[in-house]
């Protein structure tokens, strides 16, 4: 019986509701705000050179590419981003759920990073593979891509299988190990959601409004972006690299096969060529970024959660 309980935690209703309106206010997120997104993927991937501002970027990809070149590669971040997001709203209030039973109303910020560190783990496992093809997608025709990007980068399902034949299965994993030191990104995100949220709630009386989720959401992508950005540029320059961009041309056709560079190895490369400095390339694009999409995000997901919820009320 006790088995059979948790298992309709798991498979309940209301965590279908989360992941829905989650993996729904991603998506009008991410499309609200995505040439910021673009403007930091190409900050990250510069090897070198004067560190420029967002506007600089944002200018210089308008009158040299074009105005839609800064919604390049939308159709497969938004998939991506559909499936990860439908997965991590998922599997935290599922586990959330199951945690507290029989301890009702016993949440903290502690629990909740731990919850929001499992939940980023199965994330991480599920989804990266999509976020290795989309990396290189939006590079296609880029000034500096290499050949390799441009021709067999067209979808994400045929760089999918593109990787998987030339890198092999362990090339759609590329950048997993920060990737899984990065879910403390979205824990620490969560934890500080969850802990303004209640707190709010408590001083207002359970009332908040979309201005006051935007806020929230805001503070807490700010404040786990700021802690793990060098992470997040590392994992970026992994996801990038291809045999091509990490070998020269008579290593590549020796070796067929490339090597990808560790963390360590990129982490060191980076502070010996760029200094402290290049660890925090893009950081203002980032925070730009990724703040007002993380606010917008958890102001639509909310929203959609609760509209859900009052309709299947009035159903039932």
């Amino acid at each position: 019986m006790v088995a059979q309980s948790k298992l309709s935690q798991v498979f309940s209703y209301q965590n279908w509701v989360h992941a829905v309106s989650g993996a729904a206010g991603g998506c009008i997120a991410m499309s609200t705000f995505y040439p910021l997104d673009t403007v930091r993927s190409r900050l990250q991937l510069e090897e070198s050179g004067e560190v420029r501002s967002t506007r600089q970027v944002i200018k210089e990809i308008v009158l040299g590419e074009g105005f839609q070149s800064l919604y390049r590669g939308l159709g497969p971040v938004l998939q991506s981003l559909c499936i990860s997001n439908f997965v991590y709203f998922y599997t935290f209030h599922a586990l959330k759920l199951v945690a507290s039973n029989g301890a009702k109303g016993q949440q903290s910020a502690l629990k909740d990073l731990l919850l929001g560190s499992i939940a980023g783990i199965i994330n991480v496992f599920t989804t990266t593979p999509f976020w290795v093809v989309n990396t290189r997608l939006r590079m296609r025709n880029v000034a500096g891509t290499s050949d390799e990007v441009n021709k067999h980068y067209k979808n994400l399902l045929q760089g999918l299988k593109y990787v998987a034949k030339t890198e092999g299965i362990a090339g759609l994993w590329a950048g997993t190990i920060p990737s899984l030191i990065l879910v403390s990104n979205p824990a620490l995100q969560f934890m500080m959601y969850e802990l303004l949220k209640r707190n709010i709630m408590t001083f207002t009386g359970g009332e908040i409004g979309s201005l006051g989720f935007f806020v929230i959401g805001a503070i807490a992508k700010a404040f786990a972006t700021v802690l793990t950005y060098p992470l997040q540029l590392v994992q970026t320059k992994q996801r990038h690299r291809t045999n091509d961009s990490t070998n020269t041309p008579s290593t590549s056709q020796q070796a067929g096969k490339s090597k990808t560079p560790s963390m360590l190895e990129l982490m060191v490369s980076i502070l010996q060529h760029q200094g402290i400095a290049g660890l925090f390339r893009g950081l203002e694009a980032k925070i730009l970024q990724t703040v007002l999409t993380a606010a917008l995000m958890f102001m639509a997901y909310e929203k959609i959660a609760g509209t859900v919820k009052l309709l299947l009320k009035r159903g039932a």
